[in-house]
């Protein structure tokens, strides 16, 4: 189990990650870094990718910029199954996620420029007791599934600016039809206007007509794809069902290219986080954990393969030994107060409400574990592939590139 050592926390021994775990970079070789250059495009600065040199900024003209962010396409399976694609033969290079390596967390840095420690999404379950305890934020609603009556919900729970507020010139958001005008995408896409698309032949056609009625000067084209990631959840990470449908993602990517060639166009395409798959042995329930589910407070929150922990006041070091002894080689604890100093959530000033979110502990999956519990009048969901951990199938994300 590798311990992690750093000056910036109090107590560095308290700090355990999985094997091999790949950390979020959140200087030049990240997403973060990513979103940072689609700000500084949008501010008036020429296109530039992470880790170019700055010296290598030449400002041609007014190019336009289509961001495409594929949900849940790792770099490792684009290496593994992209022989021959378009996809990766103009692969550039690859970046990490960031820290979880989910898509609540992700996809809000790539619509706000912010790290998950500032904009305070740390998976798709956080711990706000303005909302009643645990709640799924991109869907508003509790655990349970009722909806969150708080007085003014959604700017209370999204505090923060979007990426296209305030920016000298323009965006628009390409979105699915069912998420484009939900509460969530609402609110993060301030500032930009909103096309909706069905199918992902529509989301090519949406971005092309989008360049072609944009006239001469700059513009943003960022658009969301998600139904990669439904099927990987779903059927596996390396399912036939999977494998096809990313032949289609490939071949709607080289028809986007060739519809765009002369249009003074650059696309940059990544995703918010890789999969791994979990297989039935490797999904641990909490109800056959009695001794930790006694000492926690509230229902698990974060993700699957990171999961957050509100441990009874007084128990932490009872809650500590019995987790390294009853999950010794299926997952790490740390104090989650530990992992925030250490930066793992990313730089900034961090969410007023950030420590509440995480609990007091964290539970770091090894590679193909998950860990979840129950509430009453849940829905239930059988995953087989799943994110949010730091496996380097879950952190590595691509950078692909086309001049058009």
């Amino acid at each position: 189990m590798p311990r992690v050592r750093h000056s910036d926390f109090a107590d560095p021994e308290r700090i355990a990650l999985p094997q091999h775990a790949v950390l979020p970079d959140y200087r030049d070789g990240g997403l973060f870094a990513l979103i940072r250059q689609l700000r500084d495009y949008l501010d008036g600065r020429p296109w530039q990718p992470p880790g170019a040199p700055a010296a290598s900024r030449v400002d041609t003209g007014p190019r336009k910029l289509v961001f495409i962010l594929i949900d849940g396409l790792g770099d490792m399976f684009l290496q593994r199954t992209g022989t021959n694609g378009a996809l990766l033969a103009h692969r550039t290079g690859r970046l990490t996620s960031v820290f979880p390596s989910t898509t609540a967390s992700a996809v809000t840095t790539t619509m706000t420029g912010l790290a998950p420690a500032r904009h305070g999404l740390t998976g798709w379950f956080i711990r706000d007791r303005r909302f009643g305890g645990v709640i799924a934020p991109l869907p508003t609603m509790r655990r349970d599934r009722s909806p969150i009556r708080a007085p003014l919900t959604v700017p209370r729970l999204f505090s923060y600016r979007t990426l296209f507020q305030r920016r000298k010139h323009p965006s628009v958001f390409v979105s699915p039809r069912d998420l484009a005008f939900s509460p969530y995408s609402s609110r993060h896409s301030r500032g930009a206007d909103t096309v909706a698309y069905k199918g992902l032949q529509g989301m090519i056609d949406a971005i092309v007509e989008t360049i072609a009625a944009s006239g001469t000067g700059r513009m943003l084209v960022h658009a969301y794809y998600p139904t990669f990631d439904g099927l990987s959840h779903a059927y596996g990470c390396n399912s036939n069902e999977v494998i096809t449908h990313f032949g289609r993602i490939d071949a709607a990517f080289n028809q986007l290219i060739e519809r765009l060639r002369g249009s003074n166009t650059d696309i940059v395409l990544t995703a918010d986080h890789g999969f791994i798959d979990s297989p039935p042995e490797c999904a641990m329930d909490l109800d056959t954990l009695p001794g930790l589910h006694g000492m926690l407070t509230a229902p698990l929150f974060g993700e699957r393969r990171a999961t957050f922990c509100a441990v009874r006041q007084g128990a932490d070091r009872d809650f500590e030994q019995m987790a390294r002894e009853c999950l010794a080689g299926k997952a790490t604890v740390s104090r989650s107060a530990d992992l925030i100093g250490f930066g793992l959530f990313g730089p900034g000033k961090p969410h007023p409400r950030l420590q509440e979110r995480v609990g007091s502990h964290a539970l770091l999956m090894e590679t193909g574990w998950t860990l979840r519990d129950h509430v009453p009048g849940e829905q239930e969901h059988a995953m087989i592939g799943v994110h949010g951990g730091l496996s380097a199938d879950e952190m590595w994300i691509p950078l692909v590139e086309a001049r058009c």
